[in-house]
């Protein structure tokens, strides 16, 4: 593992840990080339994954950038950073398993919607929104009376 402050490439670990989640280890690392102290997480993945966007382009799956847009819905919400690392890790693993080597954008993004309207309605409908591509006012009212309507039914 190369030091992100020195760049040595050797490093020895400190301590291993499961994460809160038990979806990876977390490492503490030391470099020996300066002695600077930093964490890497490492985890199952079962196959590489190519998400095909809806211009029919394809990139590899991002974790991370699952995991930011997840969080930027949910920012400022009453949701732990576990509820969203479990939710992104319980999709990534869905995707994983079902056989297929690709999927497509839509796919994943239902998910995250499945995911957020159990954890926040809020976090759900700001998703939606960029999802969605609203574009108006009106889009959100009704959208919102949506998910209003489903919660008291």
């Amino acid at each position: 593992m190369r030091c992100p402050f020195c760049g040595h490439e050797a490093s020895q670990v400190k301590d291993s840990r499961p994460t809160d989640d038990g979806a990876a280890i977390r490492r503490r690392r030391q470099c020996e080339g300066c002695a600077a102290r930093f964490t890497t997480f490492e985890r199952i993945q079962l196959r590489d994954l190519v998400v095909v966007k809806s211009e029919h382009r394809r990139e590899p799956f991002d974790r991370e950038k699952l995991l930011r847009s997840v969080s930027i819905a949910a920012r400022k919400r009453p949701i732990d950073a576990l509820g969203i690392e479990k939710l992104v890790s319980g999709i990534q693993r869905q995707l994983e398993t079902t056989g297929d080597g690709e999927v497509t954008s839509k796919r994943i993004g239902e998910m995250v919607m499945d995911g957020l309207k159990v954890l926040d309605s809020v976090a759900y409908i700001r998703f939606a929104s960029v999802y969605r591509d609203f574009s108006e006012a009106r889009d959100f009212e009704e959208f919102a009376g949506s998910v209003e309507e489903a919660a008291r039914g």
